[in-house]
């Protein structure tokens, strides 16, 4: 049986990833602040991150030259002043980083000059220009590192391992009346399986993506949709999910899960290329768009499909022998290496690569200072859409926001803290109770439903739709949902459980999202729509809870 402890902050993250932890440290400066991850604390997307950050670094480039990029990749859906708040912020942001003691890589590291203490920048698909800073091929990991030493030294901050959020805290959930307001949240701590509630003035939801709704997807285990679906349990709106962004190249190869080959590959000179009938390689992407191989991901990830379908092939290659071995081993060091484990010399052979789920541009509808509508809940990163991507998120434009809207959290709360406490509603807050029934098929049914959701949302709501298999999709996921969520609460908590009840609710609002827009733009095609509508450009998709009291 799940037991419950009390445990109250000032500011509660949850998640630790860029977002999170950038939230953390910045809210450390007004309170007490607790960080739950799910699993370690350096398990996140960020982590995974290898391209780098899009920030403008270089005389030759300018501002309005990555906005326009970020608008003409977002396809009419971007915020523009959310675009250019979010930009102008970076180079800050960055400077920031690195005074807390983030290295990213260097021309002269590069060989470009022995003594250039510039950075080298790199470009990824949908940039005219060199913008992209990164640390090698590992740059998610330097900033998780960086920014992880940091809170675990500052004593304003306690991060809870392996605790997973199970619900919000939403007074409107407890069933008072009045403005709604998020209290905090329960969490199972799953190396005691007991249930701690943590009460926060402010809450921050970092929880990253949702990659593990899809069968094939380059996200870590633990992108499970969390905080989208607890933001819709506790009546938050949610927005344009019908987004989801497939990368284009995540290796292909049968003993090798989920290893991403960063788009800089591309921006170094790697072409794509497929097999013809005779096994010899051409080129394919000049069919599609006018930038070819540097094509935005959306464009490049249907190019692929479609290659692959029409040809029957079971992958497309990335080609970049025309670099050296040096220049790639100091470039990609990690992508290098992971391919000479399955026998690959990137310089001699040419990469098998994939498509697969890998960024939610839609999540919890929030303003440009993170806040969801609901008071003292807020969001930031993956979770949240605040217009900045759009339809299609501009390569490397995602650790750029997850580093920039902390900051504004931060000014927003700074401004309004004093408001929130006095105004939040008083009241017993009740224990989590739960199920305590033990059944041995837990397990399976807890894997059939995780497995059947996974396939048929990859099979139906994937890179290429039509209204059938939309609906095909709606009429499972119905079902599926009213089976797990009469299980969830027979039963007692398990880390299993909360997340294929997170996957459930994210797979139906992508469903639901998907069936209400009426055409194809961005990362959603349908092919019943196959045309934009030049009426629905900047009209969110919005899903709401429906109230039930």
């Amino acid at each position: 049986m799940n037991k419950t402890t009390r445990l109250t902050f000032d500011f509660l993250i949850i998640g630790s990833g860029g977002a999170g932890l950038t939230s953390a440290l910045k809210l450390a400066k007004l309170g007490k602040v607790a960080v739950l991850s799910k699993r370690e604390a350096d398990n996140s997307n960020t982590t995974k991150a290898q391209g780098g950050i899009a920030c403008v670094m270089d005389d030759k480039d300018t501002y309005k030259d990555h906005v326009e990029d970020t608008l003409v990749a977002g396809a009419g859906m971007c915020k523009k002043n959310i675009v250019k708040k979010i930009i102008k912020k970076g180079p800050a942001s960055l400077k920031e980083l690195i005074k807390l003691g983030a290295h990213f890589t260097t021309r002269g590291e590069m060989g470009d000059d022995r003594h250039c203490e510039d950075y080298h920048l790199g470009r990824e698909g949908g940039h005219h220009k060199r913008r992209v800073l990164h640390a090698g091929d590992i740059t998610g990991t330097e900033i998780q590192d960086t920014l992880l030493r940091q809170c675990r030294e500052n004593e304003n901050i306690t991060i809870f391992e392996n605790y997973a959020a199970i619900d919000l805290i939403c007074s409107w959930r407890l069933g008072w009346l009045g403005e709604n307001y998020c209290l905090g949240a329960y969490a199972l701590d799953t190396n005691t399986n007991k249930v701690n509630t943590f009460i926060s003035s402010v809450t921050v939801l970092a929880t990253g993506g949702a990659g593990k709704a899809y069968l094939y997807t380059s996200n870590p285990d633990i992108a499970c949709g969390a905080g989208v679906a607890m933001a819709y349990r506790a009546y938050a709106k949610i927005v344009n999910m019908e987004f989801f962004q497939f990368h284009p190249t995540i290796l292909y190869h049968p003993d090798v899960k989920s290893f991403l080959i960063s788009e800089a590959v591309r921006g170094e000179g790697a072409l794509l290329k497929i097999k013809d009938k005779r096994g010899r390689l051409i080129k394919f992407m000049h069919r599609y768009h006018e930038m070819k191989s540097l094509a935005p991901r959306d464009i490049v990830a249907r190019a692929i499909d479609n290659e692959m379908k029409r040809t029957g092939s079971e992958c497309v290659y990335l080609d970049i022998r025309s670099q050296s071995e040096d220049f790639l081993k100091k470039r990609f060091p990690n992508i290098f290496s992971e391919c000479q484990k399955i026998g690959l010399n990137m310089a001699k052979d040419p990469i098998p690569v994939v498509p697969a789920a890998h960024y939610c541009c839609g999540g919890i509808k929030t303003d440009e200072n993170g806040f969801t509508g609901i008071n003292g809940l807020y969001a930031a990163g993956e979770v949240a859409c605040n217009g900045f991507h759009g339809a299609n998120r501009l390569a490397s434009n995602s650790l750029l926001e997850a580093l920039c809207v902390p900051k504004f959290i931060y000014s927003d709360v700074k401004n309004k803290l004093k408001e929130i406490i006095a105004d939040r509603p008083s009241g017993n807050i009740p224990d989590w109770k739960t199920g305590e029934a033990t059944d041995s098929d837990e397990l399976v049914v807890i894997s059939h439903n995780w497995d059947e959701i996974r396939r048929f949302m990859w099979d139906y709501v994937g890179i290429f739709r039509t209204n059938k298999r939309l609906e095909r999709a709606k009429a499972r996921i119905r079902n599926i949902r009213k089976e797990i969520e009469k299980y969830y609460w027979d039963f007692y908590v398990t880390l299993d459980l909360i997340e294929l009840r997170n996957i459930s609710t994210v797979a139906e609002i992508i469903i639901d999202s998907a069936l209400s827009r009426k055409e194809s733009r961005g990362l959603h095609f349908n092919a019943d729509y196959p045309d934009k509508n030049s009426k629905l450009a900047s009209v969110d998709t919005e899903i709401n809870r429906p109230h039930t009291f």
